[in-house]
C-alpha cells in the first residue's frame, strides 16, 4: 500500500488518516474562516449501502484508489461514471466513514433541479404569515433559510465533508454549467442576508443547515475553508461540458466482480457468505456476456431470499435466483 493514499478503501474507520492530508495547492486554496459547528455521524443511508460488517478484503484496485486520492490532494470533484449497481454513490460514502467525515451530504438530481436547491432555499411566504401574526418571530431571518446540501457542504471547516451530488446525468443542461462557479471558487451570497449585513446586528445570521443544525453566516456570504469531498455520479445519459469535464477527476466503475464482489457479498451478509453463496455469485458473473443490465442489488436480493428458504431444497432455491437474476432489460420487454 502506498503511503501517500489517504482513503485506501480497507472499509474500516480509520479518522485520523485525514490530517496526513497535505494543504491544497495554491489554486485550491479558499480560506474561509472556520465557525464550529457539530457536524453528525455517518447515518442510516450509509450503513444501507456499506452493510454492518467490515470486509477483510480490500474493494478497490491501485487505479482507482490513485484516483480517489487524486481528487483528494487536489481539492477536486471526482466525476465517478458506470452502470447502475457498479458503487458511484456508494464509493461517497465509504470516503466518509473510512475518514470520518460524517453524514454524507446528498444531492439527488432530476430534470428539474436548479442550482439554487443545491444551495439554499427561503421560505419567503412563512416568513410573510408569520409576520401577519405579530408574534415577533418574522423578525429574525435566519429562521427561514435552510441551506442545501451543497450549501452545507461549503461551511467553512478544518475537515472537509463528504457530498454527494447524484445522476447529475439526469439534469437539466443548465445545470452542469451553473456548478462551475460555485466549484471552481468554493463560495457562493446569500443574496436576502447580503442586503441586511450592514445593519446593526444584522452581520451574521444564524441559518439553518441541512444536517438540521443552526450555523452563523456572516455578511451574507458562505465560503469553505476545507473544499468537500465531492462526488459526482452519472449513468452515462448525456455528456458533459468540456469546462465542466476539465476541472473534475473522472473515475469509470466497472461492476463488481471478484474481489470486489466478494467484499461486497461479505460486508452485507458477514464472513464466507461468498463462498457460501458461491453459485449465485458464479451465476450472477456467467451470465455477463449477454450484454443485459443487471445491478448488484438484484445478488443481495437472491442471497437474502434463498437463505430464508434454505430448507426448501436446492431446486426451490434455483428456482428462486432463476427469478431474481433475470436482466432487468429482459422484464421490460
Amino acid at each position: 500500500m502506498d503511503d501517500w493514499l489517504i482513503y485506501r478503501g480497507f472499509g474500516a474507520p480509520d479518522p485520523e488518516r485525514i490530517r496526513a492530508l497535505p494543504p491544497p495547492p495554491r489554486w485550491r486554496t479558499f480560506g474561509g474562516e472556520p465557525r464550529p459547528y457539530t457536524v453528525p455521524d455517518i447515518d442510516i443511508a450509509s450503513r444501507r449501502r456499506l452493510g454492518d460488517r467490515v470486509s477483510e478484503l480490500s474493494a478497490h484496485d491501485a487505479e482507482t484508489l490513485q484516483l480517489i486520492n487524486a481528487a483528494l490532494y487536489l481539492r477536486r470533484p471526482l466525476l465517478i461514471t458506470g452502470e447502475p449497481g457498479s458503487g458511484k454513490s456508494t464509493l461517497a460514502h465509504s470516503i466518509a466513514y473510512e475518514l470520518g467525515l460524517g453524514r454524507v451530504l446528498q444531492w439527488p438530481i432530476i430534470s428539474r433541479t436548479e442550482l439554487k436547491d443545491g444551495l439554499y432555499t427561503y421560505d419567503a411566504i412563512g416568513r410573510l404569515h408569520d409576520a401577519q401574526l405579530a408574534d415577533g418571530q418574522a423578525d429574525d431571518i435566519g429562521r427561514y433559510i435552510r441551506l442545501g446540501p451543497l450549501g452545507t457542504a461549503l461551511l467553512p471547516a478544518a475537515r472537509p465533508r463528504v457530498l454527494l451530488i447524484d445522476e447529475l446525468d439526469k439534469s437539466d443542461i443548465d445545470l452542469p454549467n451553473d456548478l462551475l462557479n460555485v466549484l471552481e471558487e468554493g463560495e457562493f451570497p446569500l443574496p436576502e442576508l447580503e442586503r441586511i449585513a450592514d445593519r446593526p446586528g444584522r452581520d451574521v445570521v444564524e441559518v439553518l443547515t441541512d444536517d438540521g443544525r443552526r450555523v452563523a453566516v456572516p455578511n451574507g456570504r458562505i465560503r469553505c475553508q476545507a473544499f468537500p469531498v465531492t462526488v459526482l455520479t452519472s449513468n452515462g445519459e448525456r455528456d458533459f461540458p468540456a469546462p465542466l469535464l476539465r476541472r473534475c477527476i473522472h473515475l469509470h466503475l466497472e461492476p463488481p466482480r471478484e474481489e470486489r464482489l466478494a467484499a461486497f457479498v461479505q460486508a452485507h451478509f458477514g464472513p464466507g457468505a461468498d463462498e457460501r453463496n458461491v453459485d449465485l455469485l458464479a451465476r450472477f458473473t456467467r451470465d455477463d456476456g449477454d450484454g443485459e443490465l443487471r445491478p448488484t442489488d438484484q445478488l443481495l436480493n437472491a442471497i437474502f431470499l434463498t437463505q430464508q428458504m434454505s430448507e426448501e431444497g436446492p431446486e426451490r432455491r434455483e428456482e428462486i435466483a432463476e427469478l431474481l437474476l433475470r436482466p432487468l432489460d429482459t422484464r421490460q420487454r
